[in-house]
């Protein structure tokens, strides 16, 4: 419950920040044309200040957990929660997103990702789930099976699919430079591929509620 409340906290906050950015460059529906203007120093410092929340994150788990595994799944759950609440946040202030379908810039690191606001909400929501039952009171740690290393081999074959799906469109153009992928909007996003990957990034999760269903 305290991850989870640092979470929505933490959320407000990057929600606030982001709203008083986006005013500033007249960008509150990142969807226009020249979507990221480039001021002064601003776009490194977005940039900076998005490697700061990962590795605030990543913080809240170390210091939740007690070996590595918990330690990754509070900041699964940490982060699936701040994801989730973050656009929960911007809906209550600003009212954007319209719908679960509008598009937003994800992150910039390395490059822009673009996906509709329900794409990294499916993402977000199966870190929760994937976390909320590592750090369950009733897994315990054991050997790796062989079938455990093929469930996170899944999983990161089906993040690469998604980290593609989302830099397809600024991947296409990266070659004009970095300043180019900030110019760049996306007009389709490809939702079979991700779903496949949504499907591959579970993997890990079923075995966990074997375990889960056997020891209940």
């Amino acid at each position: 419950m305290a991850v989870v409340i640092f979470a929505v906290a933490m959320a407000w906050a990057e929600a606030a920040t982001v709203y008083y950015l986006r005013v500033m460059v007249d960008r509150v529906d990142p969807y226009q044309p020249i979507p990221l203007p480039i001021r002064g120093n601003l776009a490194n410092v977005e940039i900076v200040r998005e490697a700061a929340t990962l590795v605030m994150i990543a913080a809240l788990g170390t210091v939740a957990g007690r070996t590595t595994t918990t330690r990754l799944g509070y900041a699964a759950v940490a982060f699936g929660v701040w994801d989730i609440a973050y656009y929960g946040v911007l809906k209550l202030i600003c009212d954007w997103p319209k719908s679960l379908f509008d598009w937003d810039v994800l992150f910039l690191l390395p490059l822009p990702w673009w996906g509709p606001v329900l794409a990294p909400i499916c993402v977000a929501s199966l870190m929760i789930v994937w976390g909320t039952m590592i750090t369950a009171r009733q897994v315990t740690s054991g050997a790796r099976s062989d079938r455990s290393t093929l469930c996170w081999r899944l999983n990161g074959i089906g993040a690469a699919l998604a980290l593609y799906v989302f830099m397809a469109d600024s991947l296409r153009i990266v070659h004009e430079g970095l300043d180019a992928t900030r110019t760049v909007l996306p007009t389709s996003f490809n939702w079979p591929v991700f779903a496949v990957a949504l499907v591959l990034m579970a993997a890990p999760v079923a075995p966990l509620a074997r375990t889960l269903s056997l020891r209940g």
